[in-house]
């Protein structure tokens, strides 16, 4: 049995979750018990799910128990929205800006079980979102560079052009100190070597693109994606040919 599964095992025997999932949370601390939040996404009531979702920061303090709840309530949001509950898409957009790491990370996750389900759902969606706030754009990139949804060579063709438009985006920002933008610059910092690593085709003439441009910022994102392990052994020596590009 998986711990996931103990874990779904377990909160079926309880008739009150929140003290077991307060206990068990491991926050504070660097990881939080994302098995456990798992087995809340899917065995949650909506009411129970919304609950936790609707913990503020003042309720739920970041890298706090309570914190862990509020995690696993936009997570569990997700599953809701891959089952048919289209409505929670809201909460999720607007938890897509919250101001907690964990937040955002758990919308990321909700939003990939909807990918899962519904792609095309997804993709329309991410496309909407792509044009929103820097935290929203930064969703984005984080939902969609997950290997398991590039897999199909359609939807990684339409990734890769929701990627490119969010790149572009990066051109066009003035306050590129602000920690908004430099969130969205790290997820932009490692997509693209997901993407390009699932889909070479696709996804290397797109980066390459990039990787001649003259901007600061896009040199820095386009060279911390060559760093990465998957793409040198995908392909170490397009890789270094690109990195030669960036240092000439």
């Amino acid at each position: 049995m998986g711990k996931v599964a103990e874990y779904r095992e377990k909160l079926g025997t309880l008739d009150s979750w929140d003290a077991y999932l307060l206990q068990e949370s491991r926050l504070p601390g660097p990881r939080a018990n994302l098995e456990l939040a798992f087995a809340v996404a899917q065995m949650g009531s909506e009411d129970r799910l919304l609950h936790y979702a609707g913990l503020d920061m003042d309720a739920a303090p970041t890298n706090t128990p309570e914190e862990f709840l509020a995690v696993c309530g936009v997570l569990g949001l997700g599953y809701l929205a891959a089952r048919g509950e289209g409505e929670h898409f809201t909460t999720l957009r607007r938890s897509a800006s919250d101001p907690r790491w964990r937040i955002r990370e758990a919308v990321a996750l909700g939003l990939q079980e909807v990918g899962r389900t519904a792609m095309d759902h997804l993709l329309a969606l991410m496309e909407a979102w792509s044009t929103g706030g820097l935290l929203e754009r930064r969703a984005v990139v984080a939902t969609l560079c997950e290997p398991c949804l590039l897999v199909d060579r359609e939807h990684a063709s339409r990734i890769v052009a929701i990627m490119d438009r969010i790149t572009a985006s990066v051109l066009s920002e003035q306050d590129r100190r602000s920690a908004e933008f430099k969130v969205l610059r790290k997820g932009l910092a490692y997509g693209w070597s997901v993407a390009v690593a699932a889909q070479p085709a696709i996804g290397k003439p797109r980066m390459e693109r990039w990787i001649a441009s003259p901007d600061h910022d896009m040199r820095w994102i386009m060279k911390q994606n060559l760093k990465k392990k998957r793409l040198a052994r995908m392909d170490e020596a397009w890789v270094k040919a690109q990195l030669e590009i960036l240092e000439a």
